[in-house]
């Protein structure tokens, strides 16, 4: 293969890359929506921030390019225009699909465990820390009385882990 016919098929090759990689930046774009002034976008956009997506379930709806938030997100507009509050936009979502759809579920009964789970999770793991610590240091306690404590067994490299 010469020289000039692997720059050309390398030209190819980039503006191939190029044209697929424009493709896939178009394909990310999300819908805009004809808001009719600026303080309405703003509370479209704060409400959208607030609402996860049931998709992805770690990014919020405006954040999200799956179709479901997508129709969500012209749901909650449709809402809007309408003249629902932001109370009553994020209870119609809730009454379809759960507290789930809420970044900050309320703390009720159904959420205990969701609101406290990682702080119980925590003092669990620092119980079971102190436990250990206790334990370990109870069994070398006698060894640092004196008895034994110069005596090696044959198989002890002197390793303390």
């Amino acid at each position: 293969m010469s020289a000039a016919l692997r720059r050309a098929s390398m030209r190819v090759l980039f503006a191939l890359a190029f044209v697929f990689a424009c493709g896939g930046l178009s394909a990310q774009a999300i819908d805009p929506l004809p808001f009719k002034d600026h303080a309405e976008e703003t509370r479209f956009q704060h409400l959208t921030r607030e609402l996860r997506c049931l998709v992805c379930q770690n990014e919020n709806l405006a954040d999200s390019n799956a179709d479901l938030a997508r129709d969500l997100r012209h749901q909650v507009f449709d809402l809007m225009r309408q003249g629902k509050s932001d109370a009553e936009i994020k209870q119609y979502l809730v009454d379809r699909y759960s507290d789930f759809v809420l970044y900050d579920p309320p703390v009720q009964g159904s959420t205990l465990l969701l609101w406290f789970g990682p702080l119980l999770i925590l003092l669990a793991g620092a119980a079971v820390v102190v436990v250990t610590v206790r334990r370990r240091s109870r069994a070398q306690a006698p060894a640092a009385n004196g008895t034994g404590a110069n005596e090696r067994s044959p198989n002890d490299e002197g390793d303390d882990w």
